[in-house]
């Protein structure tokens, strides 16, 4: 008895761990059932998801998008959810199959955890793999100059291939030119980096979805206006811009402002004076020779009226956003006061003038000296519509963005995937021990993505995938070759102009992989109860209870259970070991 240790608690009451094998497994079950989710949106046969968060419904194929609006519980999942957003922020496009690419690592992997390789042995392995995956795309990549014609089609391919999958793919013939031309113009000026706060886009509900036009300048919507707006000038050639963050507003006194007088003629000094600083500020801005005054903060009934008997238009509450944008393009600077104003700091552009849109009236500023900004306006027929038309642009956006950068693009259409397990494959060959199934192992989780293009386009996937294996080992021209969505074959996605810049595949392989192998590297999940939360001891009871149900190897499932309870109930599911626990918000 003496050598008897006795049990000393470390960890607070209702405190879950699960350690171990099953708790690894479990951790992997959870990722495959988030990457199940977002499988069927890969590609352009993908479908959509519509997510409804109690007050706004979604309806998106965005990988990010879903996987932001998705809450989900499982603690080891949500290193998906941060793939994802890291590849929206780094790449922009190809935020699905790195989810999906992690997700079958995993699954590829899992066999071995089973039968009780160390995760150390694996996670080196794996990450050797990517490695070489990596290398091997930046070999295949084709290198172009930007500045020549076939440079030009090869970035409005980039961008049609990332439309390919969205809602707007039937209208890439008008949007992909429109986007290359707005990148273009912030890469001859070197500012690409600038690309979310120089390029705007502008939603307004209404009209058909080929009436959506680009501005080569600022485009705003109209903003409050008092009475007099009407009688300004709403059109101008050459104009003077004049930018302000000022309130030219007559202030009302304080209510518990107190003045003394000891005569009445003194309270009518004290009014002319209110009135004088007003009316000194509004000559300042006409003697400085503006025709257009724009204000972040608000233009009143009497200023408003003034610039109106003048000549002048004026625009106040500005979104600081559109006044940065304007002063980018047209040169102008933003005056925080209306003393000491000169020529210089003046903004000018070609045009100006006030256009209808729909419902809305913006206001334009078009043949800017700076062609830094572009504004987009989309229409649509519905909200969602736009919206996710808005996501689309964005996407293909950044991807001409990182095709200007790289200056290398590779072929799309799982293409370059089955080119790189092909030579994963015959590198595996080359080393002895336990390496060698897991980078073979890992080889073949490349495939998921011609895999799932062919399952989400209703073709038989290992008809396809047979047939590219084939001509990818055999035939010396075989490296580009992928799925055919159109035909139900496979073709040379190259020729066909499948094109993506080889940046977005290095970066999903190496981030896919670095995911996977976070997931491999927890060996322990500790879910502490909350602190000082009377639910804490019903969720550590709810616990309790689920142990005497369920087995001891889903101690996992117990502990996402328990987290659940505190939420409102757990969830029910036949995802597999410990895998209940994605909750989508408003799903019932």
């Amino acid at each position: 008895m003496s050598g008897m240790r006795p049990g000393i608690i470390i960890l607070r009451e209702g405190t879950d761990t699960s350690q171990g094998k099953p708790q690894l497994i479990s951790n992997i079950n959870a990722c495959q059932a988030v990457a199940d989710v977002v499988k069927t949106t890969l590609g352009p046969r993908g479908m959509d998801k519509l997510i409804f968060d109690g007050r706004k419904v979604t309806i998106s194929n965005d990988g990010a998008t879903i996987m932001r609006l998705l809450d989900i519980a499982h603690p080891a999942a949500k290193t998906l959810v941060d793939i994802s957003m890291s590849q929206d922020a780094e790449i922009g496009d190809g935020t699905t199959s790195v989810v999906l690419l992690a997700g079958s690592m995993l699954k590829a992997v899992k066999p071995f955890v089973e039968e009780g390789v160390h995760p150390q042995i694996i996670i080196r392995n794996v990450r050797a793999a990517a490695k070489l995956a990596v290398q091997k795309v930046r070999e295949l990549s084709v290198p172009y100059d930007i500045h020549t014609k076939e440079g030009y089609e090869m970035l409005i391919k980039c961008a049609s291939t990332s439309l390919n999958s969205k809602l707007i793919s039937g209208h890439q013939d008008l949007f992909s030119p429109m986007i290359v031309e707005a990148v273009k113009s912030l890469a001859d000026a070197d500012a690409l980096d600038d690309i979310k706060s120089l390029v705007a886009i502008k939603k307004i509900p209404g009209g058909d979805v080929r009436s959506s036009f680009l501005v080569r300048g600022v485009a705003f919507k109209k903003t409050f206006s008092y009475a007099g707006f009407e009688q300004m000038t709403k059109k101008f050639e050459n104009p003077k811009i004049l930018l302000l963050n000022v309130e030219l507003e007559l202030k009302a006194e304080k209510e518990n402002a107190e003045v003394r007088i000891e005569d009445p003629a003194e309270y009518q000094s004290i009014v002319d004076a209110e009135w004088q600083v007003i009316y000194d500020k509004l000559d300042a801005c006409v003697k400085c020779g503006a025709n257009i005054v724009l204000s972040k903060l608000p233009i009143g009934d009497l200023a408003t009226q003034y610039f109106a008997d003048r000549g002048l238009f004026c625009a106040g509450r500005v979104d600081d956003a559109d006044l940065k944008r304007v002063s980018k393009a047209t040169g102008g600077t933003i005056q925080t006061t209306t003393n000491g104003l000169y020529d210089g700091i003046l903004g000018t552009c070609g045009r100006f003038e006030e256009r209808q849109v729909g419902d809305e009236r913006f206001n334009v500023f078009e043949d800017c000296p700076q062609s830094l900004t572009c504004t987009m306006v989309l229409r649509g027929g519905s909200e969602q519509f736009i919206a996710e038309s808005e996501r689309s642009v964005h996407d293909a956006l950044m991807v001409v963005k990182r095709c200007l950068k790289s200056k290398a693009v590779v072929a799309g259409g799982g293409a370059v995937e089955m080119e790189v397990s092909k030579y994963l494959r015959e590198h595996a060959l080359t080393i002895e021990g336990k390496g060698q199934l897991i980078i073979s192992a890992v080889a073949k989780s490349l495939e998921v993505v011609p895999q799932q293009l062919c399952d989400n386009a209703g073709f038989d996937a290992t008809d396809i995938l047979s047939a590219l294996r084939r001509k990818h080992s055999q035939d010396s021209d075989g490296k580009w070759y992928g799925v055919d969505i159109e035909e139900g074959s496979i073709c040379d996605t190259f020729e066909t102009g499948v094109w993506e810049p080889s940046d977005n595949k290095c970066n999903s392989i190496a981030a896919a992989s670095e995911a996977a192998c976070v997931i491999l590297s927890i060996d322990e999940t500790v879910v502490n109860p909350r602190s000082q939360d009377p639910g804490a001891t019903g969720a550590a009871g709810s616990a309790s209870m689920l142990q005497q149900q369920k087995p001891l190897s889903n101690m996992m499932g117990n502990a996402m259970d328990a987290v659940n309870a505190q939420k409102g109930g757990s969830r029910s599911g036949n995802l597999g070991n410990g895998v209940s626990y994605l909750k989508g918000r408003g799903g019932g």
